[in-house]
């Protein structure tokens, strides 16, 4: 079974210095249909405007996964992490037993742009965390999570995998999955299809009871590809 969650069926806030695309129940933006995906619990796509930012607040027992699509990330934690996270890098938390953080967009004329996700973790109380990471340029499989930090990727606490594809144009990908795994998969630009269903940019594809996935794309494109336990 694959679902085309459009785009434009999110939740939409506007608050004039931030537009976010909720593709699940979020603040004020609640569906029923769409509470979360197995460990998934958010993916907002965030517009932050020059020189705002979320102001410190706190977090719990969730990890939270940051991809910067344009702009910077300023970012600061009660850990004492002050840091700058730019287009292309990804940032992950363990909130843990509880985190305070901002994020800010230190740019005085450019917008920022980014994704912003969260996972809840297979166990709780955990003690809280901050890494950030470049990958190199890739031209197709980039592990990103994984539970166990493998080949060089970003740890979670989940049973999950998290893959960044980056796909030619006409390119045609193969992807195979253990039975029972619920995949989804994020498209960050370009339109793509997989086994022959059709999605465009900031697009979602719920994904369940398949193993085999061909994903092939029209034009060059990235996606995000979410590997999950069965619930």
């Amino acid at each position: 079974m694959i679902h085309l969650r459009k785009a434009s069926e999110r939740g939409h806030a506007d608050h004039g210095w931030l537009t976010s695309w909720h593709t699940f129940s979020f603040a004020n933006y609640y569906d029923a249909n769409f509470l979360n995906f197995s460990a998934l619990r958010v993916i907002n796509e965030d517009f932050i405007e020059a020189g705002q930012g979320f102001g410190t607040h706190p977090h719990k027992d969730m990890e939270i996964l940051t991809y910067v699509l344009s702009g910077v990330v300023e970012h600061q934690d009660s850990m004492g992490n002050k840091e700058q996270v730019p287009a292309g890098e990804f940032q992950i938390m363990s909130a843990g037993t509880g985190i305070r953080h901002s994020e800010y967009n230190p740019s005085s004329d450019h917008q920022l742009h980014l994704y912003q996700i969260w996972i809840a973790p297979d166990k709780t109380g955990l003690t809280p965390r901050y890494e950030q990471r470049r990958f190199d340029d890739v031209q197709s499989r980039q592990l990103v999570l994984s539970p166990d930090a493998r080949d060089g990727s970003l740890k979670v606490f989940q049973d999950m995998t998290l893959w960044r594809w980056v796909l030619k144009d006409h390119e045609t990908a193969e992807y195979v999955a253990e039975k029972g795994r619920y995949i989804w998969i994020q498209v960050i630009r370009g339109e793509v299809a997989v086994n022959g269903v059709k999605a465009t940019t900031s697009d979602g594809l719920v994904i369940q009871n398949e193993t085999h996935l061909l994903i092939s794309t029209n034009d060059d494109g990235e996606i995000l590809l979410f590997d999950l336990p069965p619930t």
